[in-house]
């Protein structure tokens, strides 16, 4: 089994930056493709960005690419989600998730995901 816990999230006003650490436990992250996902309140899940293995290329939804950037450290089997000129239409609760041997086709896609951190709050607002 793997768990993943996130943490950084907070109350940043708009144009600021956060930065989201996954770290996971039980696994080697590197080895699994992780996701980042948000779900803001009354709305869907939302994809946000994935890598299927370290090192392989990273997805990105329009909506946040070109101001947040997804990133592994894999001497700490933590993955990372920067996110730069931050918008209030990014306040979401952004959660991590894993799975071996992901499909290119079933990136953006939730429920293709194992594993799920239990989630950090982001809140942008002035």
């Amino acid at each position: 089994q793997m768990q993943l816990v996130e943490s950084g999230g907070g109350l940043v006003q708009p144009g600021g930056s956060l930065r989201l650490a996954c770290a996971a436990s039980g696994r080697t992250l590197s080895t699994y493709a992780v996701a980042w996902f948000r779900q803001a309140a009354g709305k869907e899940r939302e994809f946000v960005a994935a890598n299927r293995r370290s090192g392989q290329t990273i997805y990105y939804a329009d909506s946040v690419k070109g101001r947040f950037t997804f990133s592994r450290d894999n001497s700490k089997n933590t993955v990372f989600l920067q996110m730069n000129s931050l918008k209030p239409e990014d306040t979401a609760v952004y959660f991590c998730a894993a799975k071996m041997g992901l499909i290119l086709s079933s990136v953006p896609n939730g429920a293709a995901y194992d594993y799920w951190g239990q989630g950090t709050q982001v809140t942008v607002s002035s």
